[in-house]
């Protein structure tokens, strides 16, 4: 086993952790206590080729391996979550979805414009009563020929506001069930679709999450993706892959909390030495050190296993329950080392804290994960 990266690997990694010191970093506290959307900083890493990274070159892409998107994700995550998670959903879901299973005529449509960051895109999926459980589709799409008219709501959709593009997961012959799922590409401004107001939320504030309405929307068939009733495997399909991008934001989010907390040991003092000559401060850097490793071995081996173009879904799911769990456990630790100012936000700890919650919920619940990974168990 080979643990070493190539240079190509080591370029890619300090160019994001450049851009995240260099350029995320000044205004990522503003932009969380007012949610706004990091408009300028998403086009500047659309230049940089971050939001296709895996896209072919002849679309527009980076070409790169997902080790690569792994090692970019974890250090912009490290210091603005917000950020990665567009990056994530526009790398792992939208763009791997159109290049993976749409036609050939999509992928000159969409993906030169999504690979560069001219455009974003936003995936569909959830709804009031369809989270966890996402064959319980109550969005329609009723076939009329040519087009489909699309009627429901999705809720909880990142990019919703700011996205060109949607990959929307809707039922069009409810007698097959799950079987009976398409998925459709949506083009904002197509009439009926209305966005609705943006979530107040706990964390990743700067990410805009909108709630999606369709009234009779009319898109032409061209823009299904796949055969007929191919929907929920595109949906299940995608996710998988998409859960290598929510760990490795997990993980920066964790290794970025480290990365403070280590630094402020260093210079904080009580009982006249600095914090970081205690034990009981020691054995919580040892701990988060450890764990942080751990994830990161995990989120690797499942981006090798998908370069391999082998079955990494359960390596994915395994990645994205332990990274989470590490990102809750390493930023309340952190908060913790800091002591009261960790509770600032000139800290950014505190911001991390937060935003690593929702990597236990989004793309797939921790409780969701562990039934994939025991149903593959006991296969």
């Amino acid at each position: 086993m080979l643990f070493n990266l190539t240079e190509e690997h080591l370029m890619i990694q300090k160019a994001a952790r450049d851009f995240a010191k260099d350029v995320l970093k000044p205004g990522v506290i503003e932009r969380d206590e007012h949610q706004t959307f990091p408009k300028e900083e998403i086009r500047q890493m659309g230049e940089l080729g971050f939001l296709g990274m895996m896209v072919d070159p002849k679309y527009g892409g980076g070409g790169m391996d997902c080790i690569s998107y792994v090692l970019a994700m974890e250090e912009i995550s490290k210091v603005d979550a917000s950020c990665s998670v567009v990056m994530s959903v526009n790398n792992s879901l939208v763009c791997w979805g159109i290049e993976t299973f749409g036609t050939e005529a999509q992928k000159e449509k969409y993906l030169p414009r999504l690979a560069t960051g001219q455009i974003i895109g936003a995936f569909c999926l959830s709804e009031p009563e369809a989270g966890s459980d996402a064959t319980s589709q109550k969005t329609t799409a009723i076939d009329k020929g040519d087009h489909y008219i699309l009627n429901g709501t999705k809720n909880w959709i990142t990019n919703g506001s700011t996205a060109s593009v949607y990959l929307v997961i809707a039922q069009t012959h409810p007698e097959k069930g799950h079987k009976g799922i398409n998925a459709l590409i949506v083009e904002k401004g197509m009439p009926g679709f209305v966005v609705g107001p943006k979530e107040n939320k706990l964390g990743i504030r700067g990410s805009d999450t909108h709630s999606l309405m369709f009234d009779n929307v009319k898109v032409p068939k061209e823009n299904r993706i796949g055969e007929d009733g191919f929907g929920f495997k595109f949906a299940m399909q995608t996710l998988t892959g998409g859960r290598i991008g929510i760990a490795s934001q997990a993980l920066g989010i964790a290794s970025g909390a480290y990365e403070l907390a280590l630094a402020y040991s260093k210079e904080r003092k009580a009982f006249g030495k600095t914090i970081n000559q205690h034990q009981a401060i020691q054995f919580k850097l040892a701990d988060m050190a450890t764990q942080i490793e751990a994830a990161r071995l995990l989120c690797l081996k499942a981006a090798w296993m998908k370069d391999k173009h082998l079955d990494y879904g359960t390596a994915s799911a395994m990645a994205k329950v332990f990274a989470s769990k590490v990102a809750m456990d390493t930023t309340i630790e952190a908060v913790q080392v800091h002591g009261g100012y960790g509770f600032v936000k000139e800290y950014h700890v505190e911001r991390l804290m937060r935003d690593a919650k929702i990597t236990q919920i989004y793309e797939g619940t921790t409780e969701v994960q562990k039934i994939v990974i025991s149903r593959a168990l006991l296969a």
